[in-house]
């Protein structure tokens, strides 16, 4: 068997399990969506947003990429955002980074990666940044460990900045915003830092947002 074919089979059993415990359980899904979590994941595969959080169709709004990044140049990312705050309302932002990621150890490889330097720079200057703390670990794979962290923790602080967010905030005091990061080896979720509409930025980061 073809293996995309064995991915359409294992939509038909799902879909009748599902019916099978809820007759609605799609219907109910297609007039509208209320998720209260925006999920901003790294595109590994081996990182499902609603499998690590046992989340069901229509609980998570999800944005992946590379190493989970919050880019300010990143249209992509700006919308789903932009739209989940404004338009969906959502509570929560995650990002979730991953120890093992990828992008990580490639950004501190040194390896000429063609176009994708161009995206790895921000785990660059996020590793020169905290060079410091990294150089006083002796193992490479606690550099790697840390820095996925560290990764987690600037990106966060990428959403703070951002006038949606911030408006977010003083109308109605959403949404909270989480840094996690996600454990392979054994499954658990642990939370690094959240922050609320009473962590703003750094002064020069806040914008004037009316009443």
């Amino acid at each position: 068997m073809e293996g995309y074919r064995r991915l359409l089979e294992t939509n038909e059993r799902w879909v009748a399990e599902r019916l099978g415990e809820r007759p609605d359980f799609f219907t109910r899904l297609t007039g509208t969506q209320d998720p209260d979590f925006v999920w901003i994941g790294c595109a590994d595969s081996r990182v499902p947003a609603e499998t690590v959080t046992g989340c069901a169709p229509g609980e998570l709004f999800v944005h992946r990429n590379v190493a989970n990044q919050v880019v300010h140049t990143d249209l992509n990312m700006l919308t789903v955002v932009f739209y989940a705050v404004e338009q969906l309302r959502v509570r929560h932002v995650i990002v979730c980074g991953h120890y093992g990621c990828g992008g990580v150890k490639a950004a501190m490889s040194g390896q000429d990666f063609g176009l994708i330097n161009r995206w790895l720079q921000n785990i660059k200057d996020c590793a020169e940044r905290h060079q410091e703390e990294l150089g006083r670990l002796p193992r490479e794979e606690d550099r790697l460990r840390r820095l996925v962290e560290l990764n987690v923790l600037e990106q966060v602080d990428h959403l703070a900045k951002m006038s949606v967010i911030q408006r977010a905030w003083k109308m109605e005091g959403r949404p909270w915003l989480h840094g996690w990061v996600y454990d392979m080896d054994t499954g658990r979720l642990s939370e690094l830092v959240l922050r609320t509409a009473t962590d703003l930025p750094h002064p020069v980061h806040r914008f004037d947002i009316p009443e």
